[in-house]
C-alpha cells in the first residue's frame, strides 16, 4: 500500500511493538472459524505464551534464503487503513473488532449465488498451509505462513455464467468499528478486483489463519485475500462480498490515485512507482536490500495470464 509523508510517521510504526492477543480477542476469532479452530492453533497457552510459533505449510515460489518473517512483524506491522494509516496502528486499535457473526455475499454472474455464514462458507473446501512471498507497493517484503481455501473453489461452487469476466471483492463498511474509515484517506468501502482467470488462479488464496493460528483481527479477519504475485494492496481484508461481473471493477486505490495504482498492480521491477523504485525491497527483519523478482518470484506460475500485454501500460 501507499506510503505517507515522512513527517507522519511514528517511532512505532517503525520499530513494531508486541502483539497482545488477548483471550477474550481470540475467542471471538476461534468463533468465526468454529469450535475446531481452537484444536488448530493449540489452545490459549500457546496464543498467550509463544514468542515464535512454528511456520507450517508448503513453501510457494520462494528462494533458497527465503525464511519466514517472524510472528511479531507479521501481526504487528500492518497496512490495514480501516484501522489507521500507521503501521502499528492495526494491532493497537482492532482488537476489539468483531468478526463472529460473518456474513459473506457471493453474488453477480453467477447461477447460485448465496449468503454464507463464514463456517459454512469455507466448507467443504479444505483448508491448506501454504507460505508465500508477500510484496507491498511500499517497497517492503515478508514471507509469511497462511492458512487458508483456494478462491478458486468458491468461484467454482458459485457456478459463473457465461458473461462473468471478472470478480470484485468488498470490506466491511463500519466505520463503528473500523476508525479509519470515517476519514477521507480513501474511497470507503474498500474495494478490489481481478479478472476471471486470475481468481481461479491456484495460487489465489482466501485466508482464514497465519502461522497455523487464526487470523488475527489486524491482518484482516476473518477472511482475506491473499495474491502472491501481486502488490500487497491487492489482497483486500475483512471481506463481506464477492461479486462476478462482466465489466473490470472499481478499485479503492486505483480510485484514489490511478496514475500511481492500477488494476493490474503485479510486482514488476521495471515499472517504478511514481515516487520512489520497485527495483529493490526491503525484506524486514534484514539490513541489506534485496532485487526484487518479476511476480515477486511467480512468473513460472502466472506469467502466461499476462502474455502479450503491455505491462508498463496494464501496471
Amino acid at each position: 500500500m501507499p506510503v505517507r509523508p515522512k513527517s507522519d510517521l511514528r517511532s512505532s510504526e517503525i520499530t513494531p511493538e508486541s502483539v497482545y492477543l488477548d483471550r477474550r480477542g481470540f475467542l471471538s476469532a476461534a468463533g468465526a472459524l468454529g469450535a475446531g479452530a481452537i484444536a488448530a492453533v493449540g489452545g490459549f497457552s500457546s496464543i498467550a505464551g509463544a514468542q515464535q510459533p512454528q511456520a507450517i505449510g508448503k513453501p510457494f515460489g520462494l528462494q533458497p534464503d527465503d525464511k519466514p518473517t517472524p510472528w511479531e512483524d507479521v501481526t504487528t506491522y500492518n497496512n490495514f487503513y480501516e484501522f489507521g494509516t500507521g503501521k502499528g496502528d492495526p494491532s493497537e486499535t482492532a482488537g476489539k473488532f468483531k468478526t463472529k457473526p460473518w456474513t459473506v455475499r457471493v453474488n453477480g454472474l453467477v447461477n447460485k449465488p448465496a449468503d454464507y455464514q463464514l463456517e459454512d462458507f469455507l466448507k467443504p473446501s479444505v483448508v491448506e498451509d501454504r507460505i508465500y512471498r508477500h510484496r507491498c507497493v511500499e517497497a517492503w517484503s515478508m514471507v509469511i505462513p497462511w492458512r487458508g481455501i483456494p478462491l478458486a473453489d468458491v468461484i467454482k461452487r458459485a457456478e459463473p455464467n457465461s458473461k462473468a469476466k471478472f470478480v470484485e471483492f468488498t470490506t466491511l463498511m463500519d466505520p463503528k468499528q473500523m476508525p479509519g474509515e470515517r476519514s477521507g484517506v480513501l474511497p470507503w468501502p474498500y474495494t478490489e478486483g481481478l479478472r476471471l482467470d486470475e481468481a481461479q488462479h491456484p495460487l489465489a488464496l482466501l485466508a482464514t489463519g497465519v502461522y497455523g493460528r487464526v487470523l488475527p483481527n489486524q491482518n484482516g479477519a476473518p477472511l482475506r485475500l491473499v495474491l502472491p504475485w501481486k502488490y500487497g494492496f491487492k489482497s483486500i481484508k475483512s471481506i463481506v462480498r464477492i461479486r462476478l461481473t462482466d465489466s473490470q471493477p472499481k478499485t479503492a486505490w486505483n480510485q484514489a490515485a490511478a496514475q500511481e495504482y492500477g488494476f493490474y498492480s503485479n510486482v514488476n521491477p521495471a515499472v517504478d512507482h511514481p515516487r520512489w523504485s520497485q527495483a529493490t525491497e526491503r525484506r524486514i527483519g534484514e539490513f541489506l536490500k534485496r532485487k526484487t523478482l518479476m511476480f515477486n518470484g511467480y512468473a513460472e506460475q502466472v506469467g502466461s495470464m499476462y502474455a502479450g500485454m503491455d505491462l508498463r501500460v496494464n501496471y
